[in-house]
């Protein structure tokens, strides 16, 4: 029988010399007739070399968050998710006290993370998280005479960038600028302080100066990260522990006090260009933020139109970003950062393939104690007195 004209697999028909890939028994034979091809087989996984790997696969979509590299992630997915406590106030006179830095090794965090101080002031987070539920930012709500004087100071902390601006330099992050504001806020504090603590308070400032003095980035570094942003949630729950702000309070410190602190920390670090204190890179949820993405996820939480998918729809972020925290990080990272979305944040495009915002929330309150409260880098920086106390428990009454 004559032999088909089209067949031609790119080898040599010569069955009495055969290919040298003949002798294997992986070697590819031709489905005409038999004979050995010339292509090499694909490697078998004892071929691999410790110099070249076999490429690691990574999901598009995972049923969980994606985390970040040398994460026990399944111990994150299999954690509790943190429920919301009420802060215990405390009875006057009081003792306040400078405080301190205490953390220096993953046993001190093992201490903090099993005290009472830890699991209130998450407790804290939690609550402030469930206050927000289902609002919007423009939602009417129960605002204090204090917390109206909370947002006035951090609006005249805004206006101070105007009043100094950047100077010109050759280095890309870090403008020295900075130093001189962060400078003019210490120097400033205790006034700042006095515009809404009462006088039989204003001991506390002593106590609770340093930690808001710290939660807008380090001014030798110049840089600003979830370390600094705890340090302001940090501040507003020793300021539910001196008893000025309630927990009627807690939806208006959100979507009044909290979102002009971000304006903030925004215009901060596009002026002066802050460097990101201990980024996970492209395997972080955000370069500076963590606690935006909690209350703007519990925000979305039961929204009829819009799930987690939804961040990929750029009409709805132009449209709702002023509303909703959550969408306002992703239009603000995608105006900052050039490139696909799931290469320069892979994280947050991981999460956009959970199915619910519920899921999304407690998942990111579990990786927020997991990857901010129980890490020495970020920890050793924080600050215990006698509101958030060290190694120690709640005094009981």
């Amino acid at each position: 029988m004559e032999e088909p004209q089209d067949h031609n697999h790119n080898h040599n028909h010569n069955h009495h010399e055969p290919s040298k890939f003949s002798t294997s028994p992986l070697s590819p034979a031709c489905v005409n007739c038999g004979g050995p091809c010339s292509f090499p087989p694909p490697p078998t996984p004892s071929q691999w070399s410790e110099t070249s790997p076999p490429p690691a696969y990574r999901p598009i979509r995972s049923p969980a968050i994606n985390l970040p590299p040398h994460t026990n992630s399944q111990a994150i997915i299999l954690a509790p998710v943190p429920q919301s406590l009420k802060v215990p106030v405390i009875s006057l006179p009081h003792s306040f006290q400078s405080p301190s830095k205490k953390i220096q090794s993953p046993d001190d965090i093992r201490k903090f993370i099993n005290s009472d101080s830890s699991k209130h002031f998450l407790g804290f987070v939690v609550a402030l998280s469930e206050s927000i539920r289902t609002h919007k930012i423009s939602d009417s709500c129960h605002e204090s005479i204090t917390l109206k004087k909370i947002v006035s100071v951090i609006e005249g902390l805004i206006h101070w960038i105007e009043e100094i601006p950047p100077v010109q330099q050759s280095s890309r992050y870090g403008n020295i600028s900075y130093r001189t504001w962060h400078n003019r806020l210490v120097e400033n504090s205790e006034n700042l302080m006095i515009q809404f603590l009462p006088d039989n308070l204003k001991s506390s400032m002593v106590e609770i100066i340093p930690y808001f003095t710290d939660s807008f980035g380090n001014s030798s570094r110049i840089d600003y990260g979830t370390g600094h942003e705890t340090n302001f949630a940090a501040w507003l729950y020793c300021l539910a522990r001196i008893g000025i702000i309630e927990e009627v309070d807690y939806q208006a410190i959100v979507s009044r006090v909290f979102v002009k602190y971000i304006e903030l920390m925004r215009k901060l670090q596009s002026v002066y260009n802050l460097e990101p204190a201990g980024s996970h890179g492209v395997w972080g949820l955000d370069d500076y933020h963590f606690l935006p993405f909690i209350f703007g996820s519990s925000q979305l939480i039961d929204h009829k139109y819009m799930k987690p998918k939804s961040i990929h729809n750029e009409d709805i972020l132009e449209n709702f970003s002023n509303e909703y925290m959550y969408l306002s990080c992703i239009l603000f990272i995608k105006k900052v950062k050039k490139g696909l979305f799931a290469e320069h944040s892979p994280l947050l495009d991981d999460i956009s393939g959970v199915p619910n915002w519920k899921k999304v929330n407690s998942g990111l309150l579990k990786m927020y104690r997991a990857e901010v409260l129980e890490k020495v880098p970020i920890m050793q920086h924080f600050l215990f007195g006698s509101l958030i106390q060290w190694y120690g428990f709640l005094s009981r009454p």
